[in-house]
This record gives structure tokens, sequence and C-alpha cells, in this order.
């Protein structure tokens, strides 16, 4: 099995850059989640409820392959401001997907990087579900992207029980508290207030290379510190060094994550086109 295998992911945090040659921690499912983290997400709930956010102003133009910048996204003030994006990434920041389910795309879809900087229409910070909508309407206005759902099989990790059940502590939290997932060193991950299906989400999103598929059972929302070695780290024989990410899933959460294949929903993609820059 094979850990962080996929891109860089990349998370709106203010004032703060994040490089692409950086280890890919929880940064793109911290922002998924769209909670409070020390880091400085965005926190739910500054935009009015029922809003349908779109970049008032938007600029979009090729990047410079000679500025070696990394690839991020940050917010200073209201702009929204991405480096070297490509859309692969950014069509899987909006609807919340795994690149591998995105198919039936050309080849520049994650090979042409893009700058963008746009100021929302809308006033406040939006939440999770308004931040996605913005690029979604992006997407559709500046790359006539459209597409279709289907059903596929994929190469997938299952999320499962361990034979002697999960090692989980509920929250105390409401579930309209948020979710929260942070990170410190290599690795500690501090999950609060989240489904298996949230786990499931932040660790494909950040962690692995292909989708990760809930299939535990469990439906209420939990706290967890999740330890672990990135796979080609060197430890040596040092026993306070964790273990690997699988490991420690199945030592210290009681659960599984097992190679297999299955069914998943999949964006098949029906038209794209690069900007006209501006």
């Amino acid at each position: 099995m094979q850990e962080a295998a996929r891109k860089l992911p990349y998370v709106a945090i203010p004032e703060q850059k994040l490089s692409r040659t950086r280890y890919p921690v929880i940064l793109f499912a911290a922002f998924f989640m769209s909670v409070p983290m020390p880091q400085g997400i965005w926190a739910q709930a500054a935009t009015a409820v029922g809003t349908s956010p779109e970049f008032e102003v938007v600029t979009i133009k090729p990047s410079d392959p000679g500025v070696l910048s990394g690839t991020f996204i940050t917010v200073k003030g209201r702009h929204v401001i991405a480096r070297s994006i490509d859309l692969d990434d950014l069509i899987s920041l909006a609807y919340g997907v795994h690149t591998k389910q995105i198919v039936n795309g050309p080849s520049w879809l994650a090979t042409a990087r893009f700058d963008l900087d746009g100021v929302p229409g809308t006033e406040g910070k939006p939440n999770r579900a308004q931040m996605k909508l913005l690029f979604q309407k992006l997407l559709a206005d500046r790359f006539q992207f459209a597409f279709h759902h289907e059903m596929k099989e994929l190469s997938v990790y299952t999320l499962t029980a361990d034979k002697n059940g999960p090692k989980l502590t509920k929250t105390d939290r409401l579930p309209t508290d948020g979710t929260n997932f942070s990170y410190a060193g290599s690795v500690v991950l501090t999950v609060r207030n989240a489904s298996m299906e949230d786990f499931a989400n932040g660790m494909q999103a950040a962690f692995l290379d292909r989708p990760v598929v809930d299939q535990t059972g469990l439906r209420d929302r939990y706290d967890f510190v999740l330890r672990w070695t990135p796979e080609g780290s060197t430890a040596g024989n040092d026993p306070s060094v964790p273990p690997d990410i699988y490991t420690a899933i199945r030592e210290q959460l009681g659960l599984k994550l097992n190679a297999a294949k299955a069914p998943v929903d999949v964006l098949v993609i029906d038209r794209v086109k690069e900007p006209s820059p501006n």
C-alpha cells in the first residue's frame, strides 16, 4: 500500500503559503472540514446562511514555470489567491472527491497550471459549502466545466472496524460545533468531532493515493489522536517512533485500511476548456 502518492493538496490559510514540496499532511482535509485550526483555517458561519456566493471579480492566467513558488492557496483579506494550481486538484477541491474519481479529462488537466486571484461578491467568510460553491461556479464560468456522475469500480481503501472493535472516544461536542482536523510533527493528527465519513474523506484527501470508502458502520462522532511515521522516514530501531499509518490506524483506533476494489461515484467530464487569460 502506498501512502501520500497523490499530489500535494492545498488549503486556504490566511497570510501563509504552503509549498507543494512539503509533506502533504492534513491541509486539504482541513479545508474541506472548514473549521477553526491553529493554522488559521476559515471558520464556518460568517457568511449568511443560504447565500450562494460567487467571485465578484477573478483573474486567471497561466503560471510562470520560471517562478518556483510552489503550489498553494492563501487568503489575504477578501482575496482568494492560488498559485500553480492544476485543474485536477481544483475540481477535487470544489467537489470533495479524490483526483482518481475525476475521469475522461484531457491530458492537460493535471499538467497545465494556473494562478488565480479572486474576490467573493458576498461579504463575510464562506463556510465549507459556500467555499466549494465559489470554485464550482468558477469552474463552470471560466473553464466551461461540465460533467455527469457515474458509478465505477476503482481501487480503493475500505475503512473497517478491526476484529477487536474500535478504540474511539465519542465526542461531547454538537454536530454544529464543526469538525477539526489539525496536525503537528511527523505526524500527529488530532481529530475532533468527526464522523467516520469525515475521517475517510480527510485521509483520502491528504494522505492516500486512492479513495477511502467508510465501511465501519459507526454513526457517532469522535475525538481522537493518531500518530504515525511517514513512509520513507528513517526511524531505525527506535521503539519510541510511531508505526506506519496502516499499523497506527489498527493499533491506536481499532480500525483497518484494506486495499480493495469497490464501486464509487466518479465525475465524468463532458466538457472543459482552458480559460482565456485576463
